[in-house]
């Protein structure tokens, strides 16, 4: 059982990295804004922790195929970056940015599903500006890839590295919003261990590790 010093150090870590991700997603916002000649905007839903084997119900992930744009955060540290839509409101995005009318029940084209990579590449940086502007050095996200699968096996993959680690996961989720309309998209950031390592030394840098 955590002690109430544990936890008391334990809920200022995830406030800081709360407000982080609160700035980084300001940032992503603006830019999906830009992107989507402001019909679509972000906001940061969640930052927590929860047990490994209750992280795909946390989320809502369950056997339904997904469309996802996936992003990893750096070679050497990792971490994912991942979008997500059911195909409905996948297609909807791509009819948006392509300015075409909603297309269902065919196979997506190589343009849609770039429109999509592109979406998750202007989130991807946007995220990536923000937060090397408060660690010490800078993390360059991968070119985003586009995939059908089953979001619980992607998350699973995801989290395999952190569970290595702890029995408890991090992720931040975000969701979107067109006008007031809350849509069932999000983003979803997985950090590996040593990347939650980095954040927590430059948010509390008088208790990062000596030598």
């Amino acid at each position: 059982m955590n002690s109430p010093a544990d936890t008391s150090a334990r809920q200022e870590t995830l406030e800081r990295i709360r407000q982080l991700f609160t700035l980084a997603t300001h940032e992503a916002s603006a830019a999906m804004s830009r992107w989507t000649r402001g019909a679509i905007t972000l906001e940061l839903d969640a930052v927590e922790e929860v047990p490994l084997d209750q992280a795909i119900e946390v989320l809502g992930l369950g056997d339904e195929l997904l469309t996802m744009v996936v992003l990893t955060m750096d070679d050497e540290l990792g971490g994912s970056i991942i979008l997500c839509f059911d195909e409905e409101n996948g297609r909807k995005l791509a009819s948006l940015l392509l300015h075409r009318p909603l297309e269902t029940g065919t196979e997506w084209t190589e343009l849609e599903q770039s429109a999509l990579m592109e979406t998750g590449n202007i989130l991807g940086c946007a995220y990536m500006n923000a937060i090397n502007r408060v660690v010490s050095r800078e993390l360059v996200p991968s070119p985003p890839f586009f995939i059908q699968d089953y979001g619980a096996s992607v998350l699973e993959q995801a989290l395999m590295e952190q569970a290595l680690y702890s029995p408890e996961v991090l992720l931040c989720r975000t969701r979107f919003w067109q006008e007031e309309q809350q849509l069932d998209w999000h983003v979803i950031f997985v950090p590996t261990q040593e990347l939650r390592e980095l954040f927590e030394n430059a948010l509390f840098p008088s208790q990062e590790t000596t030598s």
